[in-house]
């Protein structure tokens, strides 16, 4: 009788410990607490959105194919007093660099989108570096400003990617709510997709030469100031120190 006592409580004791093995697993899947246990390497994840109580969002543009209503989108953005972030393909920067002076002059942040717009993951490291490099040098000496941010072509990315990019002192961004604007969505569409994803911390994808942004923008603009959002830059709303990016790509501040 005793043994069976002795092996019951030995039982509830192993089942506790995995149950809370599993769910600090779950929590830290990403941190050396999941490598530790599992033998597996933490997944990196870029940042998708920010945790905060601060009605605050981004709004992002990616540049790669012309040019001819970016000045139309400077414009909006001064005329609701509202930041965005510019993530320019090195080639785009080469065809359009008064484009650029201009992005930056406003005081818009811009980041890197690459220098010939390729899947990272189907490159080597090296490939990745010269990407990267190149295209931040482009932007540099237009701008004379440090690029900090990427955003991977095609929202392509893995371990390597990420790696690489911090190598450089650069953070992969993605986005949490995608206007599909490219797709040729009309504005009213592209609104909606907006206010009905976004929320506190979100990054909102657009496209500089959609067909219809520049009819959506002052729409979505007025929505979300009127729903009470403060809209920045990337580099604005994400935190730059003592932070983690949870597996679903939120970041938080750390303790």
């Amino acid at each position: 009788m005793r043994f069976l006592v002795v092996k019951a409580k030995t039982i509830k004791y192993v089942v506790a410990v995995m149950v809370i093995i599993t769910l600090l697993a779950i929590n830290f899947g990403n941190g050396p607490f999941a490598s530790v246990f599992f033998g597996y390497a933490p997944r990196k994840v870029p940042i998708y959105s920010v945790e905060t109580e601060k009605k605050q969002v981004a709004i992002s543009f990616d540049s790669a194919w012309g040019a001819d209503k970016t000045l139309g989108i400077l414009e909006t953005l001064k005329e609701f007093n509202c930041n965005a972030t510019f993530f320019l393909v090195g080639f785009w920067v080469e065809d359009y660099p008064d484009m650029v002076k201009a992005i930056a002059d406003q005081g818009v942040e811009i980041g890197t989108h690459s220098n010939t717009h390729p899947d990272f993951v189907k490159l080597s490291q090296n490939d990745m570096k010269m990407e990267l490099e190149t295209s931040v040098n482009l932007i540099k000496n237009i701008t004379g400003n440090e690029v900090k941010l990427f955003r991977a072509p095609y929202g392509s990315y893995n371990n390597t990617v990420i790696s690489t990019a911090e190598s450089l002192g650069l953070t992969t961004i993605q986005w949490d709510v995608d206007t599909l604007d490219w797709k040729g969505l009309s504005a009213m569409e592209i609104t909606n997709r907006v206010v009905n994803k976004v929320k506190n911390g979100s990054i909102i994808l657009c496209h500089n030469n959609s067909d219809h942004i520049l009819d959506a923008l002052p729409i979505v603009l007025d929505r979300l100031i009127k729903m009470g959002y403060e809209v920045t830059s990337v580099g604005d709303l994400i935190i730059k120190d003592n932070y983690y990016v949870d597996n679903l790509g939120i970041q938080h501040k750390q303790g």
